[in-house]
């Protein structure tokens, strides 16, 4: 997949000239020049989601994506988040994917009207259900891990409430371990033609572990949006 049109539209959408520089932190080699002229069938977006602002905003923009691309292409376009149970809590990756305190946000929490109340982790391609009798450690408590799902669950429902409101194809994925590895998993089963983070730097410990061999482009946030927010 060229990153090129998708930027470029990307680019006219919300009046900017420079998303290329800002946006791409990994860039696979591009299409050879005699495959640029078949259309692509299926596209596949997947994010990286926590319900973090930045996670929240790269979701925003793999959604418009998506739109813009079945505009244009007329191709099937899917979004996917990926959420990550991390094997410990110390992960450096804190704005992108690092849990959140959701204790008391659940407590208060409503499903939005055009979210289904029924939405429960079976809903997911949870490859975490065999994982975890495998990998889950001795220290971490039954009743830790109950509050670690439902916090899943809850965070995977606002990202299908988000892709409803896009009338986006959508895909959760369920994971555990170490956040880049499980991204890398993803994107390769589900054949990705990119992944979004909510970052905004190359030298971001996330995208450092993704290394130079991923086999999708990345794409993280605009400088602009942090700076806005400053």
């Amino acid at each position: 997949m060229n990153l090129k049109p998708i930027l470029v539209r990307l680019q006219n959408a919300i009046g900017r000239d420079d998303l290329i520089e800002q946006m791409v932190l990994i860039s696979t080699p591009e299409t050879p020049v005699w495959k640029q002229g078949q259309p692509e069938k299926s596209v596949n977006l997947i994010v990286g989601y926590n319900s973090s602002p930045n996670s929240h905003t790269a979701l925003d923009i793999a959604l418009l994506i998506a739109h813009q691309t079945r505009l244009a292409t007329k191709a099937q376009v899917a979004v996917q988040v990926v959420y990550v149970i991390e094997e410990n809590q110390s992960s450096h990756g804190a704005e992108v994917l690092q849990k959140e305190e959701f204790a008391s946000q659940r407590a208060t929490e409503q499903n939005p009207p055009h979210c289904s109340a029924s939405f429960s982790l079976r809903e997911f391609d949870t490859g975490v259900t065999t994982q975890t009798k495998m990998q889950v450690n001795a220290a971490y408590s039954q009743e830790i891990l109950v509050d670690r799902f439902a916090q899943a669950e809850s965070i995977l429902r606002q990202a299908s409430c988000l892709a409803a409101e896009w009338k986006s194809s959508f895909k959760a994925h369920l994971r555990f371990g170490c956040i880049a590895r499980e991204l890398r998993k993803v994107v390769t089963s589900e054949s990705a033609n990119l992944l979004l983070l909510g970052c905004n730097s190359i030298n971001h410990p996330i995208v450092q572990q993704l290394g130079w061999d991923f086999p999708c482009s990345v794409l993280g946030i605009p400088n602009f949006v942090n700076d806005k927010r400053a």
